[in-house]
């Protein structure tokens, strides 16, 4: 029989790894997550990688019924932490063991598992919740929007809170399975690839899956009576388009746009590279709002969006955020520049190809059509401020950058730039300084003092500015009549493609702001 001596050393060494952390060494996670526009918005203390959603729901009553399931890894020794959810939660477990859990703030869950987590380890959280999402008011507003047969979530700067427990902020990315039951006849579209659909005693659910890392805000679901179309792309992806049937008037303008989404994703392709996720697609609820959102691999439409017939404009604007906004997301909400910007530049990219106005042609137009004392110059698109995250500076004057460092740099190293940042950055997340700094490195140029000009300094650029990047006053009709006429500074003229792309100025404003 042999005896295993253990040295002083290696024995104290064995006690310490036997001798768990003290209940000083953990402590609970933070509300938020840092965000400088939203300091609620997420949480701290873990980083989740997937959610499996089990839902229910009853149109006419607008009753949501779920069990969300959260993978997560501690990233740090927590005693308790958040999640953010604004239905009323029943039951939350643990790893398997029932968790303490109180509501505080307006959307805040505060969990104390039965045993703290140490630090880097899996987490398992399972949540039962129940309620009607059209009865939640957040800071005085709604991400849920009650159909005639049903229920849509779709809003920015978040909107899970409505349906589901969640880290709610772009910088904790996760893939989703969203399993979905409602009545039959009734369907429930959410992202990603429709794995499954099965009826039983009256009831059908729909399982999708978005298995690459997707934001909160991006992830949707609506419920409804649609008519779908779906169809391949030539890579094989599946394209899932779905229309309400009550669409009125505005039903055939939408499908005249919203089919063309393969075209435009190829086409986009070609522009930035592969596209990222597993599938494409839009929807179409009958929903009074006048808005259209990014919603990751399938786009939501508002039908306003198309009262005044078809406008593809609008689907090259939230295609464009799957590169831009979806596959690279924003660090902090005051990057918001890292997604308008970018995606109305498309809409320029698009009418130059339609031949409807050159992005030259439309970034003079632009830089003409305001006067220095107008308001917009006072937006700074680098960091617009919460309130005007959404402002139409963020978005035109946001693509004038644009034009101006494609000016400043040539065609050959920023087609290259458009190309290589959603691959740079891919499923991840940015900050405006990062593309400055790619963008200095694949071009080889200075361009922090172009940056700054553009995108924040509070005032329009002076005339000798824009030109030295190229940028001048297009030509204007000749003024005619009398005096009057003559002393009026005559507009520019027009680019053919600017009212389609003026349509879509609505595309985030909701008509109520988050304030928090």
């Amino acid at each position: 029989m042999h005896r295993r001596i253990i040295v002083p050393s290696a024995l104290a060494a064995s006690l310490l790894l036997a001798i768990p952390a003290s209940a000083a060494d953990f402590s609970p996670g933070a509300p938020g997550i840092g965000d400088s526009y939203y300091p609620t918005s997420g949480n701290g203390g873990y980083d989740v990688s997937h959610y499996d959603l089990r839902l229910k729901y009853q149109p006419a009553t607008d009753l949501l019924e779920g069990t969300a399931t959260i993978l997560a890894t501690t990233t740090q020794n927590l005693s308790r932490f958040n999640l953010d959810i604004g239905l009323a939660v029943s039951e939350v477990r643990v790893n398997g063991r029932l968790a303490k859990f109180a509501a505080s703030g307006a959307h805040e869950l505060e969990v104390t598992p039965a045993a703290p987590l140490e630090k880097n380890r899996s987490v398992t959280v399972v949540v039962r919740y129940a309620g009607k999402p059209s009865e939640v008011k957040i800071d005085g507003w709604s991400a849920w929007a009650r159909t005639p047969d049903g229920g849509v979530a779709a809003q920015e700067p978040d909107s899970a809170v409505w349906w589901f427990p969640s880290n709610d902020h772009p910088l904790d990315k996760a893939t989703f399975d969203v399993s979905v039951q409602v009545p039959d006849g009734t369907q429930a579209i959410s992202n990603g690839v429709l794995q499954s659909q099965s009826s039983l005693l009256g009831w059908t659910r729909f399982n999708w899956r978005s298995n690459k890392p997707q934001a909160t805000y991006l992830a949707t679901l609506a419920v409804g009576k649609f008519d779908i179309t779906t169809d391949r792309t030539a890579n094989g992806l599946p394209v899932v388009n779905a229309y309400s049937k009550d669409l009125g008037d505005n039903a055939g303008a939408a499908r005249a746009s919203i089919e063309r989404t393969t075209e435009v994703a190829e086409w986009l392709e070609g522009l930035f590279g592969p596209y990222p996720f597993n599938s494409l697609g839009g929807y179409v609820p009958n929903v009074t709002s006048g808005f259209a959102l990014e919603t990751q691999t399938r786009p939501f439409y508002s039908p306003r969006q198309f009262a005044n017939g078809a406008n593809v404009s609008v689907v090259v604007h939230e295609l464009a955020h799957q590169w831009y906004g979806d596959s690279v997301s924003v660090r902090d909400w005051k990057d918001i520049w890292v997604n308008e910007g970018f995606a109305r530049y498309s809409q320029w990219l698009w009418s130059e190809k339609q031949g409807e106005g050159t992005a030259q042609e439309l970034a003079d137009y632009v830089y003409a059509l305001r006067t220095a004392d107008d308001p917009f110059w006072t937006v700074r698109p680098g960091d617009p401020g919460a309130d005007n995250q959404f402002h139409i500076a963020v978005y035109d004057r946001g693509a004038l950058a644009l034009q101006a460092l494609r000016n400043e740099i040539g065609d050959e190293d920023f087609f290259a730039i458009l190309k290589g940042w959603p691959q740079q950055f891919a499923y991840g997340n940015a900050r405006v300084a990062d593309f400055v700094r790619y963008a200095e490195r694949v071009s080889g140029k200075p361009l922090a003092e172009l940056f700054d000009t553009w995108l924040y300094q509070p005032s329009k650029p002076s005339a000798s500015t824009a030109a030295a990047v190229g940028l001048s006053a297009p030509a204007a009709a000749p003024a005619s009549g009398g005096p009057a006429a003559r002393t009026t500074a005559p507009k520019p003229v027009q680019p053919k493609s600017w009212k389609k792309i003026a349509a879509t100025n609505t595309v985030h404003e909701t008509g109520e702001h988050r304030g928090h």
